[in-house]
């Protein structure tokens, strides 16, 4: 697992099966939230915006963006990683079931 995903997995304490019940694009739209107030944050503007405008998929609990842009992309690089890895196990699931 990249580092991304194991920062993700210690700090909010999700795993593969949580992450594979989020099938609208939830983690790509949190991913691009995330990597909205990282430019917004270079801009040197104000990263607390609600919800990133409108990006953002889950409960206003769950947003927590920093006012360090790196640690914004860490979070978007996060999500990112575990999109990524939640086709992948849906795809393997796919070929294991059909062929």
């Amino acid at each position: 697992m990249p580092q991304s995903g194991l920062d993700k997995l210690s700090v909010e304490g999700w795993r593969p099966e949580h992450d594979d019940q989020h099938r609208d694009a939830e983690m790509v739209r949190a991913a691009m939230a995330y990597s909205d107030v990282a430019v917004t944050a270079y801009w040197g503007n104000d990263v607390n915006r609600t919800h990133a405008n409108g990006m953002w998929p889950w409960d206003g609990q769950w947003w927590k963006p920093s006012p360090d842009p790196i640690r914004n992309l860490v979070k978007a690089g996060a999500l990112i990683a575990a999109e990524i890895d939640r086709l992948m196990r849906r795809e393997l699931k796919k070929r294991s079931v059909g062929g």
